[in-house]
């Protein structure tokens, strides 16, 4: 009976919620959302997934399909690890090249106080050059710093200066790295320029309140804030330029042995082809671009956590 009488006095409150009811037209909606996705995960699992997944299994089988580690064995030839160090050295010095002027020229468009015409306009540039690569970028560089390009005659002809009597060849380590500068550069813009942002003016003046100098201001503050957004950017970078291969072998051809060209060879076919030995090259770039592709990641979030 009390039992009775305690569930007829029970407030409203204390009684459980309704469960909503999912309509129709709601789950016709969540089915259209994943499927303007759908196209995505097509060209990724037939675009990387799958053609990694068949480089992995390459890599680990002979001409016949039998499984082997001949391939990885034959990796520390003296050729191929030749072709992994210059290729490092390349990747290297435009990625530590296009980071510093890169971080000047974003830099000098947010916070140099130029006219307001200049950052769109850098921004714009930026945008298109980061992406003008392969054989265009390659005749241009020849057209331009080539034996007989514009800045090579015109440097000869006015300044008496042979670009090419210095040792510096468009078809070499030098020549190689001034071009992948193109691309290089203009990328570590898009990339510093939303850090350079987060710089809260507020910092800048509390700093000179105190009486703090610009040196200090940048060495405790500024730079500890953006130091992870340009080391992040700079392996971006590295990866970026590790694994081009159609501006090297537009430029350079075979003259230059860095291991796209390399695994070109190997895979296409020539004296030296070997097309399991390019899978195991291939995934050892895949690992190289993987590990910085991770650091620039870890990198960029401790930058987002350390501007909130």
């Amino acid at each position: 009976m009390s039992a009775s009488s305690d569930a007829g006095s029970a407030s409203p409150e204390a009684l459980p919620p309704p469960v909503p009811q999912v309509s129709g037209p709601r789950r016709s909606s969540d089915w259209l959302t994943w499927l303007g996705v759908a196209p995505f995960f097509v060209f990724a699992l037939l675009f990387l997934i799958l053609p990694t997944g068949f480089l992995i299994v390459g890599a680990f089988q002979d001409a016949q399909g039998h499984f082997t580690f001949a391939n990885f064995r034959d990796l520390f030839q003296p050729g191929v690890l030749d072709a992994y160090w210059i290729s490092f050295k390349v990747s290297a010095a435009s990625a530590l090249g296009g980071a510093v002027l890169g971080s000047l020229l974003a830099w000098a468009a947010v916070q140099g106080q130029l006219p307001a015409w200049i950052r769109p306009t850098l921004m714009t540039f930026s945008g298109v050059a980061s992406n003008f690569a392969g054989v265009p970028l390659a005749f241009a560089f020849i057209c331009t710093l080539g034996r007989v390009g514009l800045v090579t005659v015109l440097l000869r002809k006015y300044v008496g200066l042979n670009l090419y009597s210095t040792g510096f060849s468009i078809l070499s380590f030098s020549g190689l790295t001034v071009t992948y500068l193109y691309f290089q550069i203009p990328l570590m813009v898009l990339i510093v320029t939303p850090a350079l942002d987060g710089l809260k003016r507020e910092w800048r003046e509390a700093c000179d309140c105190l009486g703090g100098t610009a040196f200090q201001y940048w060495r405790y503050v500024a730079l500890p804030v953006l130091w992870p957004s340009v080391l992040g950017a700079t392996l971006l970078l590295f990866a970026n330029s590790f694994g081009a291969v159609a501006t090297a072998y537009a430029l350079t051809g075979s003259s230059l042995n860095i291991v796209t060209i390399l695994l070109y060879a190997q895979i296409r076919g020539d004296v030296m082809h070997n097309q399991n030995l390019g899978y195991a090259l291939a995934l050892g770039m895949i690992l190289v671009t993987g590990l910085s592709n991770g650091g620039y990641i870890w990198l960029r979030s401790r930058a987002e956590r350390g501007r909130r």
